[in-house]
Order: structure tokens, then sequence, then C-alpha cells
């Protein structure tokens, strides 16, 4: 019988600075050329068994493993932030960069990137600007980097959680079409794992005891939730008066006050950039954002111009990658920082299912625990203008309904909210204000 390309016995990992293991108990085998998906709970260590699965999980002064794992090929992951995977500014050159670190021959490497790019479907320049992909472009150009490198075992951490429904469809269409030229074997972490069913020959589900095998007609599609309730009243939280940001034309826009606005529109067109300058974190390069008395307080000058305390108490930000806003060693010290009574901090704590991580390091959170931390922290002063980037990353469907469920409880307090997202559940339910940007040049 011919040994599987992976193989895990009684496999677990813990974290250094944790008191229980990530995951425990896992018993796998997935043959060569096998399609899998894997999906679980946020926090159940999805992410965790990848890195374990890829030799990324660290050193021991990081964590240590247990139990017994095989691997018979050479293994390449794509993450999921598309940004952070993009090394070189010009695309050949960033996908030949693994090949050259192994020390493959210079002309082998050519070769090898010519034929990625066409596997992967990224019908560009080998000179053409990196920064010029879109986000689905660079998740392509990521997986081609990773077939430069010689991989047969494909590993993608909820590689299109960062991309509008075309990227989305584009990364799922080039991995298919991988899969189906190289023979590969694959294994996909997805929340949201229906668009990748029809590739799939098996599933299974990460829990508290290890993996079950699901199949794969029952894996689950985007949670039910109620529809948007559309705007009531006329009063605005904020206009913007021909406010020009690096990316995009002028805009002059109107946020509703107490509602909850979806600002969504494809990759690349500025949605993130907007949003800074929205939450007074950037200042435009023209134009003005003016604010309603209810959440200026009376403060008369711009916003990037307040303090940070002054900041923190009228408007809150969720960052789109999580990290960018930990500053501590322990989500205890993080909310902390905040100044907020400890009974607000509890309440959203244990609210936001994190009471039980308060003495974990913010950074070794799972990415759907990083997300709640990232949300409390931005709600622990009770701002009146809250803005989230990409609010459903990372989410399990319980979390996502919880979390829309708070976003729906903060605007009938009056809150008013403003999401940047792809995700059509999301804005089905919550866009009562609907800003779509267009592409830019």
């Amino acid at each position: 019988m011919a040994a599987p390309a992976i193989e895990a016995r009684g496999l677990s990992y813990q974290y250094a600075t944790r008191p229980k293991p990530a995951f425990t108990g896992v018993d796998l085998r997935i043959e060569h050329g096998e399609r899998v998906i894997l999906t679980g709970d946020s926090g159940s260590g999805k992410s965790t068994l990848l890195a374990v699965l890829a030799g990324l999980a660290g050193d021991e002064e990081d964590g240590h493993s247990a139990g017994r794992l095989t691997v018979n090929g050479t293994v390449g992951m794509v993450m999921q932030d598309p940004e952070a995977q993009t090394i070189l500014t010009r695309v050949g050159d960033d996908v030949a960069f693994g090949a050259e670190n192994l020390g493959v021959p210079r002309e082998e490497i050519w070769r090898r990137v010519e034929y990625a790019l066409d596997a992967v479907g990224l019908d560009v320049p080998l000179d053409h600007n990196t920064a010029h992909l879109s986000g689905g472009q660079k998740q392509r150009l990521a997986l081609a980097g990773v077939l430069a490198m010689g991989a047969d075992i494909l590993i993608l951490d909820e590689p299109t959680a960062n991309l509008d429904p075309a990227g989305r469809d584009e990364v799922i269409a080039a991995v298919e079409h991988v899969c189906a030229a190289t023979g590969a074997t694959l294994i996909v972490v997805e929340h949201r794992p229906r668009p990748w069913a029809h590739l799939a020959t098996r599933a299974y589900r990460l829990g508290e005891g290890g993996v079950d095998e699901v199949g794969v007609d029952k894996l689950p599609g985007a949670p039910e939730l109620p529809p948007a309730r559309g705007v009531r009243g006329d009063a605005a939280a904020l206009t913007t008066r021909g406010v020009q940001t690096r990316v995009g034309p002028p805009r002059d826009l109107r946020i509703p006050e107490g509602a909850s606005t979806v600002i969504t529109g494809p990759n690349g067109a500025g949605k993130t950039t907007l949003a800074h300058v929205l939450a007074g974190l950037d200042a435009p390069r023209a134009g003005e954002v003016v604010y309603s008395e209810s959440i200026r307080r009376g403060l008369e000058t711009p916003a990037i111009k307040w303090k940070s305390a002054q900041l923190a108490e009228r408007i809150g930000f969720v960052f789109q990658e999580p990290e960018h806003q930990f500053v501590t060693s322990t989500v205890r010290e993080e909310m902390a920082l905040s100044g907020a009574p400890q009974a607000r901090i509890d309440e959203l704590l244990t609210r936001l299912r994190l009471d039980h991580l308060v003495g974990a390091n913010p950074f070794t959170l799972s990415g759907g625990e990083k997300r709640r931390l990232s949300v409390a922290t931005a709600l622990v002063n009770a701002p009146k203008l809250v803005l989230f980037d990409e609010p459903t990353f990372g989410q399990d469907d319980r979390t996502f309904v919880e979390l829309a469920g708070l976003i729906r409880e903060l605007t009938e307090r009056g809150v008013t909210v403003v999401s940047i997202t792809h995700d059509e559940a999301f804005i089905a339910s919550l866009g009562d204000h609907i800003i779509h940007l267009e592409a830019t040049q």
C-alpha cells in the first residue's frame, strides 16, 4: 500500500503561553491527490493544525507538539492575507523568491515561474508591479510561488477570506486547475466552505476530541440573519465634502446616524483607505469630514488632530488585520489600556467569549479570537461611531451571528456603525445603507 501524503496519529499542539492545547487527538490520513476541506469553530485550532502540518509552528520556545506526524511530499502554504505574502515588487521575482531560497538552479527557476503563473491563470508580464494586483491576483501569485518551490501538497488557510466575490471565484478556479493539472494534494480551511465543495473529495471538522469526517454535501453555507432595516430618520452622523484619499476620486458621502452602513466594492477600490480617513486615523489629501455634535462632543478641530483618548471615546475602529491594534502581551493588559471600568471590560470579554483567555498573548490567539478581541478594544469606551474593516473575517457561524446581533444592538442604542465588507450575508442583514465604491484604474 502506497504511503499517504499526510498521516497523523494522536497529534496535538500546545502554545508555550497557553494552559491548554490548541488541538489534541488528531488522527488523519490524507492520500496523494486528495482534496480535503477542514472546518471547525473559531478557536478550534485549524490554523495551528495547518501550521504544524506545514512545519511552520515555530520552535520549542513557541510551543510543542505530541503524537506522530508523517508528511510525504513538499508542502506549500498560502495564508489568509494577500498583502502579507507579497514579498517583492515584480511578479516574476516574487514567484521565484521561494525557489531561489531552496537553491534551485537559475534556468530551472524561470521555467518553474512561467509554468506556475500559467497554472494559476495569472497572465501578466514578469515585470508587472505586484502593488497593482487585485486581492484575488495576489492570492494566485502566492499560489504560484509555492508551485514554483515544487510543492505537491497545497495547504490553504482561508485563502478567500479577504477577497470580494470575483476574487474568491478567481482563486477557487485557479486552485481547481492546479489540482487537475498537477495532481497535487489539497487541504483547505474555510469558514464558508460551500463554494469549495465541488472540488473536495472529503471534508473534516476539527473539534475538542480531534477530527471527524463529515459529508461534503453537508458543508454549511452562510447563516441566515434578519434582513436589513433601512434608514430611520434624516440625521447624519458624518458627511464628507470632496474627500480625496490616495485611492479613488473625490467623494461626497453621507453616513446616516444610528444606522448600519456598509461600504462595499471590489478589492483595490479604496474602501480601507477611506475608512481610515472617516475614523480620524488618516488625513484626507483634500476635502473634509464633518461629524455631528453627538460624535464631536465639543471638539471643533479635524479628528486627525484629536488626542488619542479623545478619539477612542468618540470613534472606535476595528482593523482588517487585528494584530495592527495589539500592543501588549496579554488580553487583560490589552483591554486595560482603555482605562475603562473593570465591569465594562469583563462584560465585553464575556459577551465575546474571551473571558477564559485573559492571560493569553493576543498574538497567539486564533484568527477569530483576534478579531473578537479587536472588536472588544474598539467598543470598550462606548464610542458613538464604530467602523469595522471586514468584521466577519475568521468567524464561524456562531460568532458571525453573535457579531451581527451585537452590531444591531449598537444601532438600536443610537450608535452609528460603518462596516467594510464583501460578505453577502452580512450586507443583506446589516446594509441599512449601502455605499458601493467602484474599482479604480
